[in-house]
């Protein structure tokens, strides 16, 4: 401050208190310091009012706001925040629309995570407190210094099809060169339900020790979808040393849509779908699905569904099972009676602890 100035506000507080007397150089640094004061006082509510009225902007770009409750980067979710918690939150930055079912969920910000089911019509039995464990595990990994998001497409491909944009991998780390599963959320190829029939399922295999990833493909069409799936089957192969996982005797996993995706795999193999020369996964975890292919050379199969699924059928899946054992394929089938469709791991249902029993019969095919 200039010395002038200094001296026109110590005029001014003069003014308004009696007996102050500036010409004293014995009291210079009690004048500054209750002048200061002073201007301090005149400034502060000035200040308030631009600090509370400022508003981080939104990212249009990445279709997030950020104007709301954003939790601190360490901290974890509870049924009482909301969906935008989720997108917002540090831990999920870049990739955080691409946990939840939509390409854009804007208009599911506003639900509570108590709620979270509603964002998944064609799945039952949603456990808010499962679906938000999963996503504490992964926030727990960032917070731990890991990587939780890859992409398993390039800058330049994604340039190409745009599509490809709303696509990635979310990796579960179980033991180091352990191997790998991998996998696929339902929801009809109109929404991916990670939050329900991915994060939870991948979580249950890494604790049991081997890696595991959930694939965001991109919605709207089976082929596409079972594309994407070759190609991040072909990423994780690159990458494995870096990644550390075992390539070998890997397996798949797919509920309903993206149980197609699964049997498109275990049917065809990764070539089939543009992934490279890869072989087949060593088993296939198949999950109430109305899809019937089936061949001699189709991978083991752990196949479940519901006597009560209003979607797929009981006794289509029963027809295939019966199929693929008179080709030759080996299959392991499991029918419950009151799960109904969509129900992830079966928590509170006659199904609950099948993914044991599928992790056992993967082990049975993984060559030690």
């Amino acid at each position: 401050m200039k010395p002038d100035r200094f001296q026109n506000i110590l005029k001014l507080r003069h003014l308004k208190t009696p007996g102050y007397l500036p010409e004293d150089e014995h009291n210079y640094g009690k004048i500054r310091t209750s002048s200061m004061f002073f201007l301090f006082n005149l400034i502060l509510p000035v200040l308030m009012v631009v600090f509370l009225s400022c508003k981080t902007k939104d990212d249009p770009e990445k279709g997030i706001n950020y104007t709301k409750s954003e939790p601190d980067v360490a901290g974890n979710l509870t049924i009482d925040n909301y969906v935008r918690d989720i997108v917002n939150h540090p831990a999920f930055k870049g990739f955080g629309e691409l946990l939840l079912p939509l390409d854009n969920n804007s208009g599911y910000y506003d639900t509570r995570l108590s709620e979270i089911g509603s964002l998944m019509p064609y799945h039952s039995h949603v456990d808010p407190d499962i679906v938000i464990g999963s996503l504490n595990h992964m926030i727990d990994e960032v917070n731990a210094g890991k990587t939780i998001f890859y992409n398993f497409y390039t800058d330049e491909q994604k340039r190409q099809d745009p599509g490809k944009r709303h696509t990635g991998l979310f990796f579960f780390r179980g033991s180091p060169g352990a191997p790998f599963a991998i996998v696929c959320p339902g929801g009809g190829f109109s929404y991916v339900g990670s939050l329900h029939e991915g994060f939870p399922l991948a979580l249950g295999i890494c604790k049991k020790g081997y890696n595991a990833f959930v694939i965001r493909y991109r919605i709207g069409s089976e082929q596409k979808a079972t594309e994407n799936l070759a190609a991040a089957i072909a990423y994780i192969f690159r990458n494995a040393d870096s990644l550390e996982a075992g390539t070998g005797d890997y397996s798949v996993w797919g509920g309903s849509a993206g149980a197609r995706m699964a049997g498109n795999i275990a049917l065809s193999g990764v070539s089939a779908y543009g992934g490279g020369n890869i072989p087949k996964p060593a088993t296939a975890i198949i999950a109430y699905t109305g899809q019937s292919t089936y061949s001699g050379e189709f991978s083991p199969a752990f196949i479940i569904v519901a006597a009560n699924d209003g979607i797929a059928n009981a006794r289509t899946v029963e027809k295939r099972v019966e199929n693929l054992r008179n080709a030759g394929a080996e299959v392991e089938f499991h029918k419950y009676q009151t799960a109904g469709h969509g129900f992830g791991l079966g928590t509170g249902t006659d199904a609950e602890g099948w993914l044991d029993l599928a992790v056992l019969f993967w082990q049975k095919h993984i060559n030690n």
